[in-house]
C-alpha cells in the first residue's frame, strides 16, 4: 500500500483506529484530509457495529478491517500494513485536532527525531492523570533514559525506520506507553510538542481511585519489562525478610533447647531462602535475555534508512 507523494518527495500516512465512531470519524478524516493534503488516511475498523466504516469511506478514506480485538493489534497491523515514510498516528473519536498534525510533522523533519509525541497537557489536567504521567515520567527516565510529558498520548508522528522495528509481540503496556518505552530503550531521538487544544490551568479534576490503579499497574509491567534484575530482587528480598522473620525465633529457641525444636520452622524458612534465591537468578538470567534483546532491535532499527536518506 502506498501513500501519495507530498512535500520533498515524502509520503505520508495518517493511521486511525476505530471502534464504533461513525458519529466522528468522517470529520477526523477530513479535517486531516485538509490539514496534510496529499496524505493517505488509512482507517482500520476494529470490529465495529455501527456505520464507522461506511462513514470513513464516504469521508474519503481508505478503510481496512482488523478481526483481533484491542488498539494494540490495529496498531501492530498499520506499522505492518502500511508503507510510507512519515506515519501520523491519531484517534477517530475527535480527541486530538487534526489541524496540529502539520506540527507534529514539521518538528519530525527539522528536529531529525524518530518520534514527535503530541503532549496533551504540560502541569496541567487532572490531578490522578498529573500523578500518572509524573510517576511513570521519572521511572522512564530512571530505568530507560527517556522522559515523557505525556506517556499516553495517541498522537504521534513516526519515521518509517521506527514503525517498522517496533516489536511485533505485545508486552501488556498501552500502545501508548509500548511506543514510549520502544523509542526509550533504543535511545531513538524524540521531540514533544504542545497541542493546541491543551486545557487551560485550573480545569484539573480531583484523583481518582483508578488513576493510581493504573499507575501502579504500569509501573510494575515497565519495571519488569525494562529492568528485570531490579524487579525480581524486590520479590527476592521480600522472600529473604520473610525466611529471617520465621527463622530468627526458631534460631533462639533452637540454641537454648536444642535441635529438637522447631524444624518445621526451620524447612519453611529455609524454603523462603531458597525461592528468593532461585527469583533473583530468574532476574539475573531475564536482564541478559533482555539486554540482547534490545540489541537485536537497535540492529533493525538502524538496517531501516533515516528519514530522506537514498
Amino acid at each position: 500500500m502506498n501513500t501519495i507523494a507530498v512535500e520533498d518527495g515524502l509520503k505520508i500516512a495518517v493511521l486511525l483506529p476505530c471502534h464504533n465512531q461513525a458519529a466522528t470519524i468522517g470529520a477526523a478524516v477530513s479535517g486531516f484530509a485538509a490539514a496534510l493534503p496529499g496524505a493517505q488516511i488509512y482507517v482500520f475498523d476494529n470490529n465495529s457495529t455501527d456505520d464507522t466504516a461506511r462513514e470513513a469511506t464516504r469521508a474519503g478514506a481508505r478503510v481496512h478491517r482488523e478481526a483481533r480485538q484491542g488498539k494494540e493489534n490495529v496498531v501492530r497491523r498499520m506499522f505492518a500494513d502500511i508503507e510510507a515514510d512519515i506515519y501520523v498516528l491519531a484517534d477517530g473519536d475527535g480527541t486530538y485536532d487534526p489541524a496540529d498534525a502539520p506540527s507534529l510533522v514539521n518538528a519530525l523533519i527539522t528536529e531529525r527525531a524518530d518520534m514527535v509525541v503530541g503532549t496533551r497537557f504540560g502541569e496541567t489536567g487532572s490531578i490522578g492523570a498529573s500523578f500518572v504521567r509524573r510517576t511513570l515520567d521519572r521511572l522512564c527516565r530512571r530505568s530507560i533514559g527517556a522522559s515523557f510529558a505525556d506517556v499516553f498520548s495517541g498522537y504521534r508522528a513516526f519515521t518509517r525506520r521506527f514503525v517498522k522495528s517496533f516489536p511485533a509481540i505485545p508486552t501488556g503496556f498501552e500502545i501508548e506507553a509500548e511506543l514510549s518505552v520502544h523509542a526509550g530503550q533504543l535511545m531513538i531521538p524524540v521531540a514533544e510538542i504542545d497541542l493546541s487544544d491543551a486545557p487551560q490551568p485550573g480545569t484539573a479534576s480531583p484523583a481518582r481511585m483508578q488513576d493510581a490503579l493504573r499507575a501502579m499497574k504500569m509501573l510494575a509491567m515497565l519495571m519488569k519489562e525494562t529492568r528485570p534484575a531490579p524487579f525480581y530482587f524486590s520479590f527476592a528480598m521480600l522472600f529473604w525478610i520473610g525466611g529471617l522473620v520465621v527463622a530468627a525465633p526458631a534460631i533462639a529457641r533452637w540454641a537454648e533447647a536444642g535441635p529438637a525444636t522447631d524444624m518445621s520452622a526451620m524447612a519453611v524458612a529455609t524454603g523462603l531462602f531458597v525461592i528468593g534465591f532461585v527469583t533473583a537468578a530468574c532476574g539475573l538470567v531475564l536482564d541478559s535475555l533482555g539486554r540482547s534483546r534490545v540489541e537485536q532491535k537497535r540492529i533493525l532499527f538502524l538496517t531501516v534508512p533515516a528519514l530522506g536518506a537514498q
